[in-house]
């Protein structure tokens, strides 16, 4: 393994963790910047919703951009988006400021988001193993190390916009130094007379279905895990945290040891076991008694999606490497919009139900992408593009493990 390689895959390690640094920096100052902003929950949760079409909008963008000129320079134009926008909402003083931030927040956090996982593409291809879920492991590092960074600010009473450009120095100096040492591939030659708009297969736009319902999964774990331990469960705040902490410890910790399972049972193994194990998990929660069993449950329930939604990346990347920032986008951006979509799913079914009785929604979600997820087996001959390699995870199934 040569060290331009190993050097390429430490810099996409740094752009995951400047990006999970970044949007953990956002959450932690979220209510100091509502209050400055002086708007009421309500109209903040409206103003988040720009936050994600900005992502949305950023992701379908970036990943047409990335396959024309090259991950190489979409990724650090993406990455100083991300960061100087972080410092607007900080500034913000109304409600229409604060949007404005949030939009351009949710740009440059989408653009980076399909670029940098377009970038794992490749190189995760260079390696010929799996290497894509302790990526997104990494961006999880991030936003924690932000969570703790975040508090301490907070507890000696900076201003958020302080804090945020402080944030903004240290991910423009981390960007620039791993910037050079991102592979590079020549530009997507532009085709000779009128261009044709390439049409997306419907297999990715499969993986985009079972995307969204993994990461609307996901999405109830960090927006209702908490709540239901307080509100059905009885459980004291301290010890209600531990949901989400249980939950969130296990993603990180699973999407580590993840890429080493996919060398020796494949993308296809993994996401189809493990859908199943977070399905058992999910459905534990719901019906557990006593609140030591449900926190158990939300890191099973962890445990099961860790490793999910980074096999779908890779999958939907490999299947045609000159339009992997497309397909990764399209993948990414319907999942995007299934976390979204989970407060406005299990909001409503509360007046119907219990919170814990709406979770087995969750479990017929996590049933069905065990039921599809063979779509992350490599195209057959005939659907595949001219030129197009099986993916490593398919590869490496069938073969030796690569230590």
């Amino acid at each position: 393994m040569d060290k331009r390689l190993r050097r390429a895959r430490a810099a996409t390690f740094a752009f995951f963790a400047l990006n999970g640094f970044v949007v953990g920096m956002w959450l932690v100052h979220i209510p100091a910047a509502e209050r400055r902003a002086g708007v009421s929950h309500a109209t903040l949760g409206l103003l988040l919703l720009l936050l994600g079409g900005g992502a949305f909008l950023g992701m379908q963008v970036a990943g047409p951009l990335a396959d024309r000129f090259g991950t190489h320079r979409v990724v650090p134009v993406s990455a100083v988006l991300c960061a100087l926008a972080l410092i607007l909402p900080g500034l913000a003083t109304s409600g229409f400021a604060l949007g404005a931030a949030l939009l351009t927040l949710g740009l440059g956090n989408g653009a980076l988001d399909v670029s940098m996982n377009a970038h794992a593409v490749e190189v995760e291809h260079a390696y010929g193993r799996p290497v894509m879920s302790a990526f997104h492991a990494v961006w999880s590092i991030g936003g924690f190390v932000a969570a703790l960074v975040g508090a301490r600010t907070l507890s000696w009473g900076w201003a958020p916009v302080t804090t945020f450009t402080i944030a903004t120095v240290i991910a423009l100096v981390i960007a620039a130094a791993a910037t050079p040492t991102l592979l590079r591939r020549a530009p997507r030659p532009v085709a000779e007379g009128p261009r044709q708009r390439r049409r997306t297969p419907g297999r990715i736009w499969v993986m985009a279905g079972l995307a969204l319902l993994l990461m609307l999964s996901e999405g109830v774990a960090n927006d209702w895990s908490v709540l239901h331990l307080q509100t059905i469960l009885d459980a004291q705040p301290g010890t209600a945290a531990l949901a989400f902490g249980s939950f969130a410890a296990a993603m990180t910790v699973g999407r580590l040891l993840t890429d080493p399972v996919v060398a020796r049972v494949g993308s296809v193994a993994v996401v189809r076991w493990g859908a199943a194990v977070a399905a058992v998990g999910v459905l534990t929660t719901a019906l557990a008694p006593v609140a030591w069993l449900a926190i158990v449950g939300w890191g099973v329930f962890g445990i099961g999606l860790s490793g999910s939604a980074p096999q779908l990346f890779s999958a939907a990347g490999h299947a045609d490497r000159d339009n992997a920032g497309a397909n990764v986008s399209r993948v990414a951006g319907v999942g995007y919009l299934g976390i979204l979509a989970g407060p406005a799913i299990i909001g409503p079914m509360t007046h119907l139900m219990p919170l814990n009785l709406t979770f087995l929604l969750v479990a017929v979600f996590c049933l069905v992408a065990v039921a599809g997820a063979g779509m992350l087996s490599p195209a057959t001959p005939e659907d595949a593009s001219p030129g197009t390699p099986p993916s490593p995870p398919e590869r490496q199934a069938s073969a030796t493990p690569t230590p």
